[in-house]
């Protein structure tokens, strides 16, 4: 009982001391040991390291989950080491409402079944994107969150051990240099010694764990790499999806003609990279009516010659009966007895194969 009761009051006198070392340097009457330069630097650059971690954590999990309610809850079950419950994204959603009221309105009209195609697409761009939240989040923010809680914690904690070295250290100089009696001063000196060596040996530790944030660093690259790979496969599927959907609309265009005419008769559609994005489907052409166009190619197929046309937007072939075209550039076409009426016969060269009528312009 005896040696706690010591052991107390010389912790509690320890701490005093560096009480007073603190206060003495905050009102400048006492000197203090700086950090050499690059102990410095590194301490800098793991701060920064851990505040812009922070930020692209922050600003990833609002691009991953935009609901903030939906991201506390999902935080509320990873405290409680439970399951979160599955629940339908937007796409999803979307993709249901538009499958259920497909069926309502009847499959085997143009509008029903358009909706219950929509639908489907909607669901698998949904399940992509749910591929790519987890892929994010194991890949990406996984090893950032690790970084904050586990590396930097330790940073964290032998940086303040490192300070509380360092008060140590100053307060022994300050005792030396009060000491007047030879014995006081032998004890001062060799205070001083352990204080030092302390001091050097902890700042050792920070230096090296400092220096290991560029590993960290380099670790966080391969994840950005990571991440940047898994968001590109799941914009290259929403792209192939949409292109599928759109080639399945193509297959009745009337249905959408007045829609299409009116939002692309102020100007030229954009394409990014291929998919018009100012008119739903290819069904006319900018500054031509639908009638004057549809006048074309029925007369087209009457005479049974050929003409030249302009491709209004990219066509992947969908089999090796058809041609692939390519936005803008002009092709012949020409008319095929018991062909569909939404195909003619395309002609590029040498190559030869069916082309839908909705993707293109004929030329005078």
């Amino acid at each position: 009982m005896d040696f706690n009761v010591k052991r107390l009051a010389a912790d509690a006198g320890t701490f005093l001391s560096r009480a007073v070392q603190f206060t003495e340097e905050k009102l400048g009457q006492a000197e203090k040991t700086e950090l050499d330069a690059h102990l410095e630097n590194l301490l800098i650059r793991a701060e920064s390291t851990k505040q812009w971690t922070e930020k692209i954590m922050k600003q990833t999990e609002v691009l991953l989950q935009p609901n903030p309610n939906v991201r506390l809850e999902e935080f509320v079950y990873e405290k409680l080491e439970k399951k979160v419950p599955t629940r339908m994204n937007n796409h999803e959603l979307l993709g249901q409402s538009m499958i259920e009221s497909g069926n309502e309105f009847g499959p085997g009209t143009a509008y029903g079944n358009a909706l219950i195609k929509c639908g489907e697409t909607e669901k698998q761009i949904g399940g992509a994107e749910r591929e790519f939240i987890q892929s994010a989040a194991i890949n990406f923010l996984t090893p950032f969150r690790n970084f904050l809680e586990g590396d930097f914690k330790t940073i964290l904690k032998e940086r303040k051990l490192l300070q509380v070295k360092r008060l140590d250290l100053d307060a022994a100089k300050t005792r030396l240099k009060k000491a007047r009696m030879a014995d006081a001063r032998a004890a001062a000196e060799q205070e001083l010694k352990m204080t030092q060596s302390e001091f050097d040996r902890q700042a050792e530790i920070t230096r090296l764990l400092l220096e290991g944030v560029s590993s960290t660093h380099a670790h966080h690259l391969r994840c950005l790499n990571d991440f940047v790979e898994a968001e590109t496969t799941y914009y290259a599927q929403c792209y192939h999806y949409m292109v599928d959907l759109q080639k399945q609309l193509g297959s009745f265009p009337t249905s959408f003609a007045n829609n299409n005419q009116s939002s692309v008769s102020g100007g030229a559609s954009i394409s990014v990279p291929t998919i018009p994005m100012s008119a739903s489907l290819p069904s006319v052409s900018a500054g031509r009516s639908s009638s004057s166009a549809s006048g074309g190619f029925s007369e087209l197929r009457s005479s049974n010659g050929s003409r030249k046309a302009r491709v209004l937007y990219d066509y992947d072939a969908g089999n090796s009966s058809e041609l692939s075209l390519l936005a803008d550039e002009v092709i012949v076409v020409s008319s095929v007895p018991g062909m569909d009426s939404d195909w003619l016969m395309g002609e590029r060269g040498s190559q030869k194969g069916k082309v839908p009528i909705t993707y293109l312009e004929l030329l005078n």
